[in-house]
């Protein structure tokens, strides 16, 4: 039996890469998306993935979200946590706001999931769980305190959940992607981005492919000794 696997923010961008590549392993794929219903139905139509409608920053709407898609196709196995926005500003320039949405969005919704799901996982005896944090909680970036602490509290809750799902058979590890060549990306100012390139040594932006083949390495059955990790997909930006 194929085992169902929820992408959060899954329906574009990296997410919707990391969704393509679990159904085409054979899992039965679930995307979720906050607000675009016509980027979704194109993706779904497309793909013939379900997307699934709710806020991954509330937790009563991933109660809902979760038990009707328990219902629809099955318990959730293995859990993709992708979802994630920007509220850049600088300190003297950000609202208490902008705060909440980036750390809600981006570090509340792991929270809010993997809580939704570690129980029926733990009674399987099996799990596959990864965040996607980002090179920026592993660095730091001007004008993303919010980003950049949400990105970085990734990163702790991967090494302290690993610990407890370990006994069960759940693995949870979490992938910090450097610049990829995505819409969010693209929107940076040419010049701005040409200075990001040059600091890349690969000498280029990643792809959304070049992630969503770490979440299938990490997610596959046999990735039964790996967990507590960060696995950086940078092009060697970030070393250390």
């Amino acid at each position: 039996m194929s085992r169902v696997a929820l992408v959060t923010g899954g329906t574009r961008g990296i997410g919707a890469e990391i969704s393509r590549h679990l159904k085409a392993a054979g899992r039965t794929v679930v995307a979720s998306y906050a607000g675009n219903d016509t980027a979704a139905s194109a993706f779904a139509e497309e793909t013939g993935i379900l997307a699934k409608k709710f806020d991954a920053g509330d937790f009563e709407a991933c109660t809902q979200a979760v038990a009707e898609i328990t219902e629809a196709v099955g318990p959730i196995e293995v859990l993709v946590n992708n979802a994630g926005i920007t509220r850049d500003g600088t300190m003297a320039r950000m609202t208490r706001d902008m705060w909440d949405a980036v750390i809600d969005t981006n570090l509340g919704s792991c929270f809010n999931l993997c809580k939704l799901t570690f129980d029926g996982m733990r009674s399987s005896k099996f799990g596959r769980v990864v965040n996607i944090g980002s090179i920026n909680g592993q660095a730091g970036q001007y004008g993303q305190v919010n980003y950049a602490a949400a990105k970085s509290g990734i990163h702790g809750f991967t090494k302290a959940l690993a610990q407890e799902g370990a006994r069960f058979g759940i693995t949870v590890n979490a992938i910090a992607p450097g610049y990829v060549d995505t819409d969010m990306v693209r929107a940076v100012p040419p010049d701005v981005l040409q200075k990001i390139i040059a600091r890349i040594p690969m000498g280029r932006l990643g792809h959304a492919e070049d992630i969503a083949r770490g979440v299938l390495f990490l997610t596959a059955d046999n990735a039964d000794f790996i967990t507590g990790s960060t696995l950086s997909i940078n092009g060697g930006q970030h070393m250390y």
